[in-house]
């Protein structure tokens, strides 16, 4: 056993050390347990990704897959005392390997030098938190693979005019490509969730296109879906400058009709009118 072995374990063996590692509610934990899809999960991250951050590795299921990956370099994100203790006890996970803190509170321009991509069966009750860290980090984040409640999934992935397109859809598709791979279900998890999950691919677009003010755009985008039943016109007049006149191209329109470039150039126009923003 290495000697870095966390104090949650203290003296104990692995397999003493694997029980005390309990899902836990508060952390939105369910255990991936299907060897198969850690597998698939691995595996469908390009070879030409040579960093990896992995969000709540739990007990390594997808960890071990992702070490068997050929040249990567590999952080565990990690909050789970419990979680990280079991893991720096496991004989097949290296010593070297860091375990950082919480994702969401993490420097990432401390982790890695060059851009990287993220692993993970994601907590679910932090999984659009994480999603729009990623927005705010696409410089840092070249792509993610990771598994999602269903829902969020076919969210992320929507197209315009779609019940499901919103602002997730809006705001990752902005920076990246979305591919939904498979669906997951309840028996690959323990305790099993009580829905469908589904792994999903973002890949950052190869022109490297984005928005222009990013601030900005989230605002335009939230304040647009949060009246979705609005016409634009109305729903976006808390942006207008005084006086202004909205485009009809998509006054007279609903957020879930305009597709993203369409966001991008309404953001342009309201950035113009308002320069100052």
């Amino acid at each position: 056993m290495p000697e870095n072995v966390s104090a949650g374990c203290g003296e104990t063996s692995l397999i003493s050390c694997t029980s005390l590692v309990r899902p836990k509610k508060h952390l939105g934990q369910h255990f991936l347990t299907d060897p198969g899809i850690a597998r698939k999960i691995a595996g469908s991250i390009p070879p030409e990704a040579g960093r990896i951050l992995e969000i709540g590795p739990g007990k390594g299921a997808l960890t071990f897959p992702l070490l068997d990956l050929p040249e990567k370099k590999l952080i565990l994100s990690e909050v789970d005392e419990e979680s990280i203790a079991y893991l720096r006890a496991h004989p097949d996970i290296p010593a070297h390997i860091p375990i950082t803190g919480d994702f969401l509170q993490s420097d990432l321009n401390t982790l890695f030098d060059e851009p990287f991509w993220l692993a993970g069966n994601f907590p679910y009750n932090i999984s659009s938190q994480i999603l729009f860290r990623v927005y705010e980090s696409a410089e840092k984040v070249d792509g993610l693979v990771g598994m999602f409640q269903k829902e969020v999934a076919q969210r992320i992935a929507a197209e315009p005019g779609s019940k499901t397109y919103g602002i997730l859809s809006v705001l990752i598709q902005a920076y990246y490509a979305v591919e939904y791979l498979f669906t997951v279900n309840e028996g690959s998890f323990f305790p099993p969730p009580k829905v469908k999950s589904a792994v999903i691919r973002l890949s950052r677009h190869q022109d490297g296109r984005g928005p222009m003010d990013p601030a900005f755009f989230k605002q335009v985008v939230k304040t647009a879906f949060n009246q979705r039943r609005k016409t634009l016109r109305n729903a976006l007049r808390s942006l207008y400058p005084p006086g202004y006149e909205p485009d009809l191209s998509w006054g007279t329109r609903r957020a879930e009709q305009l597709s993203v470039e369409d966001f991008h150039h309404l953001t342009a126009q309201l950035k113009q009118a308002s320069p100052e923003r």
